[in-house]
């Protein structure tokens, strides 16, 4: 199959998880036999060189050079840039058998694409609106909220990452069930094997005889590291060497650091700033134990890194999260939003070198069986074909002319009128009513263009 998915994250454009689901969907597609272009933004290569990134054709395109307004303004623009860019792809590898769009930032441009080309449209809701908000409180959230239920609404099918975000999907939205296929994200394990870093690496992150607890996401309210740091005295008071690394950044980051040294916590916590890959996992072969304490998480992908790099971890019980990890097998689950409990739970891991080992082993277990993107992309294949199998059984009746479209509107106004215009003539302007009913008999004579 020729797939095309549509994401306005892609490596090394990242901003939360999407950008890896993408990149690693997608080259898990490829490697088992499909051609798969993925439009996403990014500066486009010198030159306007084209190659495949480990078999996946990535088309990077930037928003218009134009001042916008806005947030929104600028996602309209870049939507209509993956537009121009489907266009030309078309126009040079040829038509694409399925459309796959990633959450509501590409909804307009995977619409557009459904309609003019005829194709179906999948869509992964990776998160909502409603659910990073606990609620819609504003206009610029309504907004959202609607485009996503817009593009759950025109998607064939509807894929999300964990059972939690099909029921919130369902709820939110009033999608029919079948209609939603739950698909965990994944990870590939041989992403996450480093050497063990050098003393003088670790130098940069704590002392030789601290012991690294590692949190690594956005610095945002949903992932919870405020509950992280009111944790950390509890911590400390039970396991005086224990350190706090935190990569990341986001609108937090000014009142976290205050935070910590409000708590007399800020020599014993280190706040890195966005980190890479390489460095992400460096952090994770230092670290005794990786902590996810989010207060709203769809899956949590981080989990599965840290188990993937042989890390124990302790998340909080809700969400995907919950559904990952089970308690004392591959990992510690706390109550959301409770310092004592997260600390609880991560003192368990620091002074029980048995109980760190096994929950060590289980996670990397669960990764290997259940979590490989080589089944994941499998499963997501099942999807295509079954949608693409349907579309191709489904009569899909041609959009009717503009001609048509006038007629109907003409006879829905009244524009069965007893007295008709002169042949020829337009009548004098008296509405919306008569200039309908004039261009709608031009066209049933055959005189009329099928553009207004």
């Amino acid at each position: 199959m020729r797939l095309l998915h549509l994401s306005w994250e892609h490596p090394p454009h990242s901003v939360g998880g999407l950008a890896r689901h993408v990149e690693d969907l997608t080259q898990a597609l490829a490697a088992q036999g499909q051609e798969v272009h993925v439009i996403a933004i990014g500066r486009p290569a010198a030159g306007g060189g084209r190659r495949p990134e480990k078999g996946v054709w990535v088309h990077r395109v930037e928003a218009y050079p134009v001042h916008t307004p806005d947030f929104l303004t600028w996602v309209l623009q870049l939507n209509i840039r993956f537009l121009e860019e489907a266009m030309f792809l078309w126009r040079r590898y040829g038509p694409f058998h399925l459309i796959h769009a990633h959450d509501w930032l590409a909804a307009f441009a995977g619409r557009a694409l459904k309609h003019a080309y005829r194709l179906p449209l999948v869509a992964t809701i990776h998160a909502t609106e409603a659910g990073r908000n606990r609620g819609i409180h504003n206009d610029l959230q309504r907004y959202i909220h609607s485009v996503e239920w817009w593009l759950t609404y025109e998607a064939w099918r509807v894929i999300v990452c964990s059972q939690h975000m099909r029921e919130e999907v369902q709820g939110l939205f009033q999608v029919p069930l079948d209609k939603i296929v739950v698909i965990p994200n994944g990870v590939m394990p041989s992403k996450f094997r480093e050497p063990d870093p050098s003393p003088e690496g670790r130098r940069k992150y704590a002392l030789p005889q601290e012991r690294i607890i590692f949190f690594v996401g956005r610095l945002v309210v949903e992932k919870g590291v405020q509950v992280l740091l009111e944790a950390m005295p509890q911590v400390l008071a039970g396991c005086p060497e224990a350190k706090l690394v935190v990569a990341g950044q986001g609108p937090m980051e000014g009142e976290l650091k205050s935070r910590a040294w409000e708590l007399g916590i800020a020599h014993k916590v280190c706040f890195t700033g966005y980190i890479d890959d390489r460095t992400r996992n460096r952090l994770y072969r230092l670290a005794e134990v990786a902590v996810f304490p989010s207060l709203y998480e769809p899956f949590g992908i981080v989990a599965l890194e840290a188990m993937a790099a042989g890390v124990p971890v302790v998340v909080s019980e809700t969400g995907g999260l919950k559904e990952i990890v089970t308690h004392g097998i591959n990992g510690m689950r706390a109550f959301p939003g409770d310092p004592r409990s997260l600390a609880d739970n991560l003192l368990a891991l620091l002074r029980d070198p048995g109980l760190a080992s096994r929950v060590r082993e289980g996670g990397r277990r669960l990764v290997e069986e259940v979590y490989d993107w080589r089944q994941i992309a499998r499963r997501t294949l099942e999807v295509y074909a079954a949608v693409y199998d349907e579309y191709r059984r489904t009569p899909w009746p041609e959009r009717p002319s503009l001609g048509q479209r006038l007629r109907r509107y003409a006879l829905a106004l009244g524009g069965n009128r007893e007295q008709k215009e002169p042949q020829g003539h337009m009548p004098p302007f008296s509405g919306r009513y008569d200039l309908v009913g004039h261009r709608a008999a031009l066209v049933n004579q055959g005189r009329g263009k099928e553009r207004l």
